[in-house]
């Protein structure tokens, strides 16, 4: 048996998983029948498995890697029994994500306050909502936090952060909108410091544009961050709806080549999305998933866990 496959005769740490991975757990039901079915290991067999792992939106290119993968194994440990294969399955989606590495979640802090968290990524995704979820739970750990509306030319951004603001007693700063981001940030980093505030969380624009202006546009506001504290920011964190699935996967490469991206928020695992994105990203962009969102609370976004997420897809098999 695996080492993750020992890992479920443990309780998992967050049960909100459970719900957050209930379509995925849809999709993987038909991994569990088809090696139930299925009598000899071949092309036939391997060819299903990749029809199946597509469809839990693990993303071609890492699906491909991981039927190669299996097959390897398959070879190596002369195995000839497809019942066996649910535990390797298991054990190589641990593998993929951890790449034989530490992989931390919890987000940096500056040495030298304020800690600054840049937030980046398109319209829709939970960005904004991302933003107050990750304010209020700093502020309850007894932080003094600071909002900053940078995303000044969307209708109706500064007012959607500032009710999120209100509604988890958080500061924020902001200027009219049309008002140039980059200048926003620049003032408001001079405001954080003289208010000596722990935190700065800067919300920016999410429009969909070319990889030139969006790289353009984020190397603008970098400089702004650093001509004020210049070993910021220290997190900047690519915020994803996990519903979106392949072109989830897409915004993660634009953004990766625009941004130095340090981690990713995954919004709208709550149900109603397949989570194999979560794979996709990592294999591919080398980015780790620094916390998910699980429910539409306030205290609904946490901090992501590998060992309850692959249960939470496979609890069944076990």
């Amino acid at each position: 048996m695996g080492l993750f496959s020992k890992l479920f005769k443990k309780k998992p740490k967050n049960e909100k998983y459970d719900l957050g991975l209930h379509k995925s757990r849809e999709t993987l039901k038909t991994l569990k029948d088809v090696l139930d079915k299925t009598s000899v290991i071949d092309d036939n067999l391997f060819d299903s498995l990749e029809d199946i792992f597509i469809s839990a939106d693990i993303g071609l290119e890492t699906v491909i890697y991981f039927i190669n993968e299996l097959k390897k194994e398959v070879l190596n440990k002369n195995i000839t029994s497809p019942h066996l294969l649910s535990e390797i399955i298991v054990d190589k989606m641990f593998d993929i994500y951890l790449k034989n590495e530490v992989v931390s979640v919890d987000l940096k802090v500056s040495a030298k306050k304020p800690t600054v968290y840049l937030f980046i990524g398109v319209n829709g995704t939970g960005k904004t909502t991302s933003i107050a979820k990750i304010g209020y739970k700093l502020k309850e750990e007894g932080n003094k936090v600071l909002l900053v509306a940078a995303d000044t030319f969307r209708a109706g951004a500064i007012e959607q952060l500032s009710v999120w603001a209100s509604k988890a007693k958080i500061d924020i700063y902001t200027k009219p909108q049309q008002t140039d981001p980059s200048s926003v940030i620049y003032d408001s980093l001079l405001h954080a410091i003289k208010e000596k505030y722990d935190y700065v969380l800067i919300d920016t624009a999410g429009r969909l544009q070319t990889k030139v202006n969006l790289m353009a546009e984020l190397n603008k506001m970098y400089r702004s961050i650093k001509k004020v504290l210049p070993d910021e920011p220290s997190e900047t964190l690519l915020v994803i709806d996990a519903t979106t699935g392949q072109n989830g996967i897409n915004q993660a490469s634009s953004f990766n080549e625009a941004a130095s991206v340090t981690g990713i928020i995954l919004t709208k695992l709550d149900g109603t999305a397949k989570g194999g994105i979560v794979l996709a990203i990592r294999h591919l962009y080398n980015i780790p998933i620094k916390m998910v969102g699980l429910g539409e609370k306030i205290d609904d976004l946490v901090y992501f866990d590998i060992e309850d997420y692959i249960y939470g897809l496979f609890k069944e098999f076990f």
